[in-house]
């Protein structure tokens, strides 16, 4: 596996630990349907939450959050909707980051939750 999809994995699993922490229940980490992925989906207070995640080891291409492009959240979207289709009874959603700064050793997290592009 090359580097960046293991800080990637890396990424993923501190997020998992990170939401579990804050009463996340985390029902899939990587959950696939055709060419949409989703980083994770957890549920919080009967709400569904899709989770993009981005790890950053330096600010050199800037902060983590910022690589979730429009692009990038409608293929969210569309898994989600794939997602959605298979579990019917699900009735409340939300769109989330979890983005993930790791420099020197220090690891900053910041979650923005219900957040949306059209």
């Amino acid at each position: 596996m090359t580097e960046h999809l293991e800080k990637g994995k890396d990424g993923e699993i501190m997020a998992c630990r990170y939401l579990e922490k804050r009463d996340f229940i985390v029902q899939c980490c990587n959950w696939r349907s055709g060419p949409y992925e989703i980083d994770i989906i957890a549920t919080k207070n009967d709400v569904i939450h899709f989770i993009e995640v981005k790890t950053r080891y330096s600010l050199e291409f800037g902060y983590p959050e910022e690589a979730v492009t429009r692009r990038k959240f409608n293929y969210l979207k569309k898994g989600a909707a794939a997602f959605l289709s298979r579990f019917k009874e699900v009735k409340k959603i939300q769109f989330d980051v979890l983005s993930i700064l790791i420099i020197e050793g220090k690891t900053e997290y910041k979650f923005f939750d219900d957040v949306y592009m059209d």
